[in-house]
C-alpha cells in the first residue's frame, strides 16, 4: 500500500506544536512498522500477517496498562486519550493488503480507505481536541482522497506488487484489461479512465477542503499545503494523460512553488486551474 498519504499529514513536522510532536511520531513509526511488515522483504503472507497480530497484541496490551514494546504509542493513548480501534483499523487494512490484490467496486476500495488511510486524520484531530463529527467527515474525504491519488500515482509500481486499487468494475467500463496494464498501454481507453478516477478524487478532496479552515493556526496551512499537494499531483496525472507507468507523477520544485502560493491564498473553493499549462 505505501504510506506517502501518512507522510502528506504533519507527522513530527516543524508545524507541529512541541507538545504533540512525540505522540504524532508514535502514531506514525506505529502506522510505519505495520506497513513494512505487510509490505516490504520477502516474508511468507503467513508471516506478514503474524507480525501484524503481534502489533494487534501490542495495542491489546496497551489497552490492559502494559507499554511493552511500544512505550511510545502507550504514552500517547494514554496522555491523548487516543481510541486504539483506530489503530486496529490500521491493521484491518494492512491485513486485507496481504490477501486481497484486486478491488471489484469502489465501493470496496473506498471501505479499504476508511481503514488504510482515514484513521490517521482522526487520530491527528483526537491529538488537536478538534474531533467533532463534521470536522472528522471532512478530514475523512481528504484522507481518502489522498489515498486514492497515491494509488494513481502508483499504477505501475503497485502491478509489480501484484496489487490493482484501480476498481474492476471501471476496468471493464473503459475496457482495459490487465494485459494493458501488465504493457503499461497509456492509449486512449486508460486516459479517459484515469480522468476518470481524478475527476471524482478531486471532487471528494474538494469536499473535505473546508477542514482547513475549521482548524486553527499552523496546522490549518500546513492542511491547506497538503489539499493543494494532493490536487496538484491530480493535475500532473491529467497533464500525462494519465500515463502514470512511465514517469510517476511527482512534485517539482516549481509545483512545490504553486502549492505554497495556493496555500497562501487559502482553501480551493472549486476546480483547480487547467492542466494545459503544466507540461508533463
Amino acid at each position: 500500500m505505501g504510506v506517502g498519504h501518512y507522510e502528506n499529514f504533519p507527522v513530527a513536522s516543524l508545524l507541529a506544536p512541541p507538545a504533540l510532536r512525540d505522540a504524532i511520531r508514535a502514531i506514525y513509526r506505529f502506522a510505519r512498522t505495520a506497513d513494512d511488515i505487510a509490505d516490504e522483504g520477502n516474508a511468507t503472507p503467513a508471516e506478514r500477517l503474524r507480525g501484524l497480530a503481534e502489533l494487534r497484541t501490542a495495542l491489546d496490551a496497551i489497552d490492559g496498562g502494559d507499554a511493552g514494546d511500544w512505550p511510545d504509542l502507550a504514552q500517547a493513548v494514554r496522555a491523548h486519550a487516543l481510541p486504539t480501534h483506530l489503530l486496529r483499523d490500521l491493521l484491518s487494512a494492512f491485513e486485507q493488503d496481504v490477501v486481497t490484490p484486486r478491488y471489484a467496486s469502489f465501493d470496496s476500495l473506498l471501505d479499504y480507505c476508511r481503514r488504510s488511510a482515514n484513521p490517521i486524520g482522526r487520530l491527528l484531530l483526537v491529538l488537536y481536541r478538534r474531533s467533532d463529527a463534521e470536522r472528522a467527515a471532512w478530514s475523512d474525504a481528504i484522507c481518502t482522497a489522498l489515498q486514492l491519488t497515491n494509488f494513481w500515482q502508483d499504477v505501475g509500481l503497485d502491478w509489480d506488487k501484484g496489487r490493482i486499487y484501480v476498481p474492476t468494475e471501471d476496468l471493464q467500463r473503459f475496457a482495459v484489461g490487465e494485459a494493458d496494464l501488465a504493457s503499461g498501454l497509456a492509449d486512449t481507453r486508460w486516459s479517459a479512465l484515469m480522468r476518470f478516477e481524478t475527476q471524482r478524487t478531486r471532487a471528494l478532496m474538494l469536499s473535505g477542503a473546508p477542514l482547513a479552515n475549521a482548524l486553527p493556526g499552523r496546522i490549518g496551512f500546513e492542511l491547506r499545503l497538503v489539499i493543494h499537494g494532493g490536487l496538484r499531483i491530480l493535475e500532473r496525472i491529467d497533464a500525462c494523460g494519465g500515463d502514470v507507468f512511465r514517469q510517476r507523477p511527482t512534485l517539482r520544485a516549481r509545483d512545490w512553488l504553486a502549492v505554497f502560493w495556493r496555500g497562501l491564498q487559502g482553501v480551493p473553493q472549486s476546480r483547480p486551474q487547467t492542466t494545459a499549462s503544466l507540461g508533463t
